[in-house]
């Protein structure tokens, strides 16, 4: 087992020390906050140790679990890696695209491996229908959230539409080309809606939207390729395909069939692919400890996540133009 700590105690810092307890791969060895107030409060309620420094904790373990806010993310992954230490990063990787280049170089320099918490890539939806999506020619993504203070103090784009970013670049094998955005204003300083279209080399185009002021959440992406259309709901974690072939010679009674002005009968295939239900964020903890005792390359790599970052920037930038 993988002695771990964690940077961060706020709402999702405590989430991960909990399921770090839980894990079979890692012993929770404890956890740094520097509102020792808040860190002293959590470690009464839950027994988690409290360490008084960074530079304690992570002498005390192999693993560190960065759960800090964006802006610190870079400062604590640097000194975590110069010391030798594997790092896991909650997203965005770091606050400028420099930061998350550094952070890489010195990974590879200091021989340690890294992940960040994409975490919409371990969700069962997307699981169950990756594989199924092939050379998707358009791509389409709402992002949507009920008004929440926390997470504000970035544009949406970074808050939420980063999400969506990754995982389109996960399934489109082509370099970006072109990028058309806006974003607008409505309750904080920065953006707190925005919608994006994204060209790439190879002809794909993807049209995504993100909000945190709407009236309902949802989180939704739709995959159309050759022959097939792809759903998939991350928020319910249900999907569904819907397939095109070539009709049968004779149809039966309740075959969907539809015929093009060529003449070209195809008949419709509906399926609702199994969706294994997880605990997405322990898988992806789960998933780092594996590629660290196997050595091999952790699911989302520091690398994936520098090019999230760097399409994010691509999209704010247009705000102002």
């Amino acid at each position: 087992m993988l002695k771990v700590g964690v940077l961060g105690a706020g709402h999702l810092g405590k989430i991960h020390l909990r399921l770090l307890q839980q894990s079979d791969k890692y012993e929770l060895v404890g956890f740094y906050d520097e509102n020792q107030e808040n860190a002293e409060r959590i470690s009464k309620e839950f027994g988690y140790k409290n360490f008084s420094t960074i530079a304690k904790l992570i002498h005390a373990v192999d693993v560190i679990d960065i759960v800090t806010p964006t802006l610190s993310h870079y400062k604590c992954a640097k000194v975590a890696i110069k010391s030798g230490k594997h790092i896991f990063i909650e997203k965005p990787i770091a606050n400028t695209v420099e930061e998350a280049e550094e952070i890489i170089a010195l990974a590879n320099e200091y021989n340690v491996k890294g992940q960040v918490g994409h975490v919409e890539r371990f969700n069962p939806a997307f699981i169950a229908t990756k594989e199924m999506i092939e050379n998707p020619m358009f791509i389409e993504t709402h992002r949507l959230a009920e008004f929440n203070p926390r997470g504000t103090d970035v544009p949406v784009v970074l808050d939420l539409m980063i999400h969506d970013i990754d995982a389109i670049l996960s399934v489109v094998k082509s370099k970006v080309k072109s990028i058309n955005a806006s974003g607008v204003s409505v309750i904080s300083e920065t953006p707190d809606i925005a919608n994006a279209r994204i060209e790439f080399e190879n002809g794909c185009v993807a049209n995504l939207t993100a909000s945190r002021i709407s009236m309902k959440n949802m989180r939704k992406s739709r995959f159309f390729q050759k022959d097939a259309y792809i759903s998939v709901d991350f928020l319910e974690k249900k999907c569904e395909v819907v397939r095109m072939k070539d009709a049968p010679e004779v149809p039966g009674d309740f075959d969907m069939i539809l015929q093009n002005a060529e003449g070209v009968k195809k008949q419709i295939y509906f399926t609702n692919p199994d969706v294994e239900q997880n605990n997405a964020i322990l898988d992806e903890l789960n998933s780092f400890a594996d590629a660290i005792n196997n050595n091999t390359t952790p699911v989302v790599t520091l690398e994936q996540a520098t090019d999230a970052l760097r399409v994010a920037y691509q999209i704010i930038e247009c705000f102002d133009k």
